[in-house]
């Protein structure tokens, strides 16, 4: 009885661990089933370009289109030499399934981000902006010589040091003068060697300007290495009554520059000459008519246009009523705004609204509108009020040259620039200490002086007309 029980118990426990066994077994298997067919749980890629498409699309597109630029903000280490390199096809990397279908195929592509919804064009200004420091959105705000840059005498070559410079100080133009400028071969390998080199540093183009009117202020028209046609002064041209005439000079100017590499010329000269006793601007201007002036100008401008030169009508609000020459000292125009609105202003008002690309604002006082002899490049009533609000102009404001003795002998180049920029403008042109001018801006952003959205006002209008 007690072997017979025995068996009973072996045979039973036997039992039992089998069934436990075979119940292990089957859970074993479904579990493994289950496994193998989760989502969570995709064969992994085979190639490196499908290596992120098992993230969802939205996560997908945020890693691979992340700028270099903002991994370095999150770290708090930004630097102005070093921006985002530009995308690639294989870089941003996109579903399959999209490509085959405008529709998409899943769920994932239903919830992504519309770029027009969510993300700006990278070729807008809103798109770089977004990528810009404080510091590299400052140097937009400078228009320089290759010396204040690079602290050379004279520069005619664009070389490392020219490169070291822009990488800490990527300004928004460059203008050059005849000591820069000694045969077309040299002067186009400079251009276009610094052209090429901010266009991958930065993906939009660097002003590179120059101050070509005709008659005595050629900076290269003047010069027989180039074996260009030598352009008349406009006032000169202008007596012949025919703006065709105005338009092909433009034209031919327009056409050397561009094959140079330049994209601005600081002409035409559009001052009304009011006083027959006016030294300064005497033919550079159209005449006395401000109508004429107004349409000539506009001819001329129209001629550059044709070569992809942009223009700047220069000096508002007027210097042709002056006897002083703001090059030295204080230049004065006691005329009222009603007189200016009259005579002056006209041609400004005109290229205004055709939309001309700069307005170079002059060094003189006009103590009869601003009740100061604060210089109008510094006057928020003039650039402000009446330029901007009045007049309506859309442009990008620049000054004339803040070395000049109307400002460097009254204002330190560290203040002249932020009086400029809180009255109004846009780009500060050859600041006499641009190291200084670039410094006192960064400085007044971060102490509150200036805002950075004021800053960025700025740099999107001049980075509208270099993204045209």
């Amino acid at each position: 009885m007690k072997a017979s029980s025995k068996k009973m118990v072996r045979f039973f426990l036997g039992f039992l661990g089998t069934c436990m066994i075979c119940v292990l077994a089957v859970l074993c298997f479904f579990t493994l089933w289950n496994k193998n067919n989760s989502p969570e749980t995709q064969k992994a890629p085979s190639s490196p370009d499908q290596a992120d498409l098992s993230l969802p699309l939205e996560e997908n597109q945020d890693q691979a289109t992340l700028p270099k630029e903002e991994e370095k903000e999150a770290t708090n280490t930004p630097s102005v030499s070093n921006k985002p390199e530009k995308e690639t096809d294989e870089e941003v990397q996109t579903d399959p399934a999209e490509q085959a279908s405008p529709e998409g195929s899943s769920a994932q592509n239903t919830t992504a981000k519309q770029p027009d919804e969510q993300t700006p064009s990278k070729e807008t200004p809103e798109a770089f902006l977004a990528s810009m420091s404080l510091e590299e959105k400052v140097a937009q705000l400078f228009f320089i010589t290759p010396e204040a840059l690079t602290g050379f005498q004279t520069v005619t070559a664009t070389g490392e040091t020219t490169k070291a410079a822009l990488d800490r100080y990527p300004v928004g133009g460059l203008v050059y003068f005849a000591q820069n400028l000694v045969s077309p071969a040299q002067t186009k390998e400079m251009l276009s060697t610094v052209q090429e080199y901010m266009n991958d540093k930065q993906g939009f183009p660097i002003f590179l300007g120059v101050d070509e009117e005709g008659g005595r202020v050629l900076r290269i028209g003047s010069q027989k290495a180039f074996s260009v046609e030598r352009v008349e002064a406009m006032g000169e041209l202008a007596k012949q009554g025919d703006r065709q005439v105005i338009r092909e000079a433009g034209n031919t100017i327009g056409a050397y520059l561009s094959d140079l590499g330049f994209n601005v010329d600081f002409a035409p000269d559009a001052d009304v000459i009011t006083n027959s006793e006016n030294q300064v601007i005497g033919t550079r201007s159209f005449g006395t008519d401000p109508q004429t002036v107004a349409d000539m100008a506009w001819a001329f401008c129209e001629g550059l246009h044709e070569n992809q030169i942009l223009a700047s009508y220069k000096h508002f609000p007027g210097h042709g009523g002056t006897t002083e020459d703001s090059h030295s000292g204080y230049a004065f125009s006691y005329k009222t705004l009603e007189e200016l609105r009259e005579m002056e202003l006209v041609p400004f008002q005109s290229g205004c609204e055709k939309g001309v690309d700069f307005i170079m604002v002059a060094h003189i006082s006009l103590p009869n509108v601003t009740g100061s002899e604060l210089p109008a490049s510094l006057s928020n009533v003039l650039i402000t009020d009446l330029l901007r609000e009045e007049m309506g102009y859309q442009g990008i404001i620049i000054t004339d040259a803040l070395g000049m003795g109307a400002i460097a002998k009254h204002y330190s180049s560290a203040e002249s620039a932020l009086l400029a920029l809180e009255a109004g403008c846009d780009m500060l042109l050859m600041p006499g200490d641009f190291s200084e001018a670039y410094s006192a801006v960064i400085q007044a952003v971060k102490e509150g002086r200036l805002t950075e959205e004021r800053i960025e006002e700025s740099v999107r209008r001049i980075l509208l007309a270099k993204l045209r």
